[in-house]
Parts: C-alpha cells; structure tokens; sequence
C-alpha cells in the first residue's frame, strides 16, 4: 500500500499544541495533542517553556515522519501572537518567551507613548489597542530599556510561528500576519513600521519580510516548508476562499475573536478602548476585529463548578441545552463573573453552567457588535471550541435573531489556513471549498 500524501500542520495554542497531518482532501488522517507545563521567567511570572516546545515540535515531526502509512509533502505552522522568541548571533534562545499576560511597567509605557504623540495616536496608527505586553513589539521596548544587557546580544526576534518554521529549517523569516496582530509595529497607514522601531533600533534585529504563501525551504529533499502564520489571520483562510458574502468569523479558542474582513472603517477610540483592533490578512489587508478573554474565562470558571459541585473537570460536556435554566434562572444574563460565593446560588451544576454560558454570551455580544456595526453582515461562522458547545451557540444564535449563525464542519480553522496558503506548493487537487454544518 502506498503511503497517503499529506502535509503536515503545527497548530500551537496557549494551551493546546497540535500537530495534524492532512491528505490532499484536507481531511485529518493523524493527529497528536500536547499541554505543557508552563515554567517562569526571571521575575517569577509563568510563561511558556520554549525550550519544552521546541523538543515536542522536534520529537512530533520526527514520529510522523518515521509513519510508514504517510508521505510528508510540506509543513506550516500556526501560532498565537504577541509573542517572541530571542536567538543571539548564533541562534541560540537567550531569553524566556515572556507572557503576554504579564503587567507591563506603567512609567515605561508612558515614556514610549509620550515620544512618539501619546497613545490615541499611536493606537489609530498601528490600529492596536494600549495592551501592553500584548502588544508585542513593546516587549523589546522593555527590553532595550530593563534589559540593555540582554537586548544588546538579541540578533534576531522572531515571531512564534516563524519561530516553529526556524526550529525545522534554520532560515529566519517575519511574516505580515504576525507582524500585524496588535504588535504597535506595524503603521497601518504607510503600511511599513512604524518609525518608532527604526528610531529605537528594533528594525534591524527582525528578519526579512516574507510573503506567507512562499517556501521557506525543502527540508529532508521534497518537503517544502512555509513562514507560519498568526493563528487568527490562518483562521479567515478557509472563510475567505470559499465566501464572497460579508461575514463574520467567531474564532474561539482562549480568546474568542470576531474577524470582520468587511469592515474598512478606520478604528474610533471608542472601540480601541473597548479592545478592538485590526489584524492583517495573509494578503496585507487590514480585518477590524474585537477580541474577548471568554476560553480563558471558561476554563477558570468551569474549574470552580466542578470544585463546588463535586463533578468532573469536563463535567460541561455533558451538558444538553435547556432553556427552561435560562428563563426560570434568578439571576439575569448579564456580563458579570461567577464568583466564588455567588455559585451557592445555584441548585445545581447544570443551572450555574448554563448562566456562565449566558454570562458569555452577554460579554459576546458587546464585543462583536464592535466589528459588526454599519456592515452588511448578515451571517456567523463559529469555529473552534465554543462551536461545539451546544449551549453556547443556542444563546449567539438566540442574541442575533436577524443574522444566521453557523457552527463550521470543520473546526481546526487556523490548520486548515495555514495548509491552505501553501496548496499550489504541495497538492495538485482543486483548492479545498469549506463545507458549512448546521445553520443553528
């Protein structure tokens, strides 16, 4: 039996890191799915190990290659962003893969937006939102002034999916969707950085510029390798060659994301305050989106239920939508937290789990309304975990009565993207259209 072509996709998440292998179907033929523990930096702060990351990308290609059943066409990767990782001169990591959780020195980030016309200006120019080490390329501010000693031995910082693409290759690349996602890098206007990394000597310690549908390299003699793309922006892939109708994407995931590619109006400071932002696509163009903490919220909460009510920590998914909960609960839907004395409140687990769901949604809703306004949106895909969670996509469908929101058939999105931007380098089939699942 000849081994199946595939190509192979690593798929990292702040929690999850995935490896799936796809056919030329772009079907999943193999998949493998890690959680790593975290260690600390310097400070004490958790973050992510990377060198813990990097044996487990190594190690996984490794199996799946010795797979006799399957035939390792090409490789792409997709990641979270605001994150970097810091190789010295010999391309050694120097450096923890700090959070981007962790709270950012307010003298210093005042300084940076005093000099360069205060943080109104900046965060309509580089359409990110004040979010400090979230925005990514305020890490090496911090750096350069905390940190001289360190930043000083810094030869290159590489964005974590074209870190991924590094460790398999060795070639050192940027791409524009990581350069793109809330980093304070990019000048959305002059469409170039922005003149605070030249001026503060940032720009010569990132790597060339390229084009995320190019191969960085053949490893191995025939497989061909792509840059790795920013998780979010691989997400739209898939929706953007299969639909011409504005939509929205709901990407969910520990940040639930509405991606609005149709949305070109420039960012108010209303909604930069209320952390929207805009991405860039694999093509360059800017995708207003908001942005919601609602997986992270989730998994916290869920963690306090299962302790409170004595259930298991997946207790949730089996759960079975009811509306009788929602209608006869005490408290109304409403964006507020279950807390640890509140959740006394509820005679069961089933009536705490749907109001956090219904808590969500309120929250959801806020925050996609932000990109939705003044667009001819008329539809919803939702894809990735919240998608198949039959409670949570009730009450969105419930809360836009005048729209039709979708669970997408295929859930791994931002695997499919990042496949998609290679095809033409590894699949003679006709482009992938995406099957949608049940309208809700």
């Amino acid at each position: 039996m000849n081994p199946i072509p595939v190509i192979a996709i690593f798929d990292v998440g702040k929690t999850n890191k995935k490896l799936f292998l796809f056919d030329e179907q772009y079907k999943i033929v193999y998949n493998e799915t890690i959680q790593l523990a975290e260690t600390k930096d310097e400070d004490g702060f958790p973050c992510e190990d990377v060198h813990a990351l990097t044996a487990w990308l190594k190690n996984a290609f490794a199996r799946a290659a010795a797979n006799k059943n399957f035939q390792i066409k090409a490789v792409n990767f997709s990641a979270y962003g605001a994150s970097f990782v810091y190789l010295d001169i010999e391309g050694n990591v120097i450096a923890p893969l700090y959070n981007y959780l962790k709270p950012y020195p307010p003298s210093l980030q005042k300084k940076f937006y005093d000099n360069y016309g205060g943080e109104s200006v900046v965060a309509k120019q580089t359409a990110s939102p004040v979010l400090g080490n979230l925005n990514s390329g305020m890490q090496l501010y911090r750096l350069k002034y905390e940190k001289p000693e360190l930043f000083s031995k810094i030869k290159y910082a590489l964005h974590l999916p074209q870190y991924l693409s590094y460790v398999l290759t060795g070639a050192l690349n940027t791409d524009i969707t990581s350069v793109g996602c809330h980093t304070n890098l990019w000048d959305f206007q002059k469409k170039d950085y922005h003149r605070w990394v030249r001026e503060e000597g940032m720009y010569e310690k990132f790597a060339p510029m390229k084009d995320c549908s190019e191969i960085v390299c053949n490893i191995g003699g025939d497989i061909a390798v792509g840059t790795g793309l920013h998780d979010s922006s691989a997400a739209l892939i898939p929706y953007l060659s299969s639909f011409r109708e504005p939509f929205i994407l709901l990407s969910t995931g520990t940040w639930c994301i509405s991606l609005n590619p149709f949305n070109h109006a420039m960012l108010s400071d209303y909604e930069l305050q209320h952390d929207c932002l805009c991405y860039l696509s694999y093509s360059g163009q800017p995708v207003k989106a908001s942005r919601l903490f609602a997986g992270h919220e989730h998994e916290q909460q869920t963690k306090r239920l299962a302790q409170h009510f004595q259930k298991p920590l997946d207790h949730y998914k089996t759960v079975n939508f009811d509306m009788k909960l929602i209608t006869t609960n005490p408290r109304n839907p409403s964006p507020k937290k279950i807390s640890a004395e509140s959740v006394s409140e509820f005679s069961n687990y089933e009536e705490a789990y749907h109001q956090l769901i219904a808590d969500l949604i309120a929250q959801q809703q806020q925050s996609t309304n932000l990109v939705l306004k003044a667009t001819a949106v008329k539809k919803i895909y939702v894809d990735g975990g919240f998608s198949e969670n039959s409670i949570y996509m009730c009450l969105l469908s419930n809360a836009y009565p005048e729209l039709e929101v979708f669970k997408a058939s295929v859930a791994q999105a931002s695997a499919i993207g990042a496949a998609l931007v290679i095809h033409d380098k590894w699949n003679h089939q006709s482009k992938w259209q995406l099957v949608i699942g049940n309208r809700q």
